[in-house]
């Protein structure tokens, strides 16, 4: 009698765990990734800016365009909404115009941001539009071809708004191809001389196209 019991109850507990299984698993497959690594090369457009230096004298700021590349994290916290972190590099040069002359300093971008990303209520395959804002810091390093034409010129760092989007295209589950647009606005960068400081703000335009790795 007690082997009969014992045969029914393992059965019985069979039964309910494959029935667990078999609920579970669809679920499972349909669980959203929640990781995301980015690496995307960038190109850099700044616009011109123009203002008074610490004197009244009239300066402009010219910056050439650039290329770099940006490396980035996503965490999706469901599926409308992630976070994301980047971590982007060029080199340009900052021209500078005024009763000085023109100057140039050459420098080191490092570009440091965190981003809230809103994925759009599009519904097209293996496509996923999204658009972002957010808000880090550029890091303008002068190189020492710079320290030659400009002395005194120092490292600074300037905070920056970020706004953008852009759209992730699903190769498969886990791979795909990112194209993105960012715009960052921040304090035209003076290097820390009074002769450079304008007290105005740059725009850069920063598209780019890379891949990514989900998991």
């Amino acid at each position: 009698m007690s082997r009969r019991c014992s045969r029914s109850a393992f059965i019985g507990w069979t039964v309910v765990i494959a029935g667990l299984l078999v609920t579970a698993l669809p679920a499972m497959a349909q669980e959203e990734v929640r990781s995301q690594v980015n690496l995307q090369l960038t190109g850099l457009v700044p616009g011109d800016t123009s203002g008074m230096d610490a004197s009244g004298n009239p300066i402009t700021d010219h910056a050439s365009r650039s290329g770099g590349f940006l490396l980035g994290y996503t965490f999706n916290l469901n599926r409308w909404a992630a976070l994301e972190g980047n971590y982007g590099y060029s080199r340009d040069t900052q021209y500078y115009s005024g009763s000085f002359g023109t100057s140039g300093v050459q420098t080191n971008l490092h570009e440091m941001t965190g981003a809230f990303l809103f994925t759009l209520p599009v519904h097209i395959a293996r496509v996923r539009p999204y658009a972002l804002a957010g808000t880090g810091a550029l890091r303008f390093v002068p190189t020492s071809d710079a320290m030659s034409l400009v002395p005194g010129t120092q490292g600074q760092t300037r905070a920056v708004f970020l706004y953008g989007g852009g759209a992730n295209f699903d190769l498969t589950r886990n791979i795909g191809i990112r194209a993105e647009y960012r715009g960052l606005l921040s304090k035209t960068p003076d290097f820390g001389l009074s002769t450079l400081t304008m007290g105005t703000k740059t725009h850069f335009a920063q598209p780019s196209i890379g891949v990514y790795f989900r998991f």
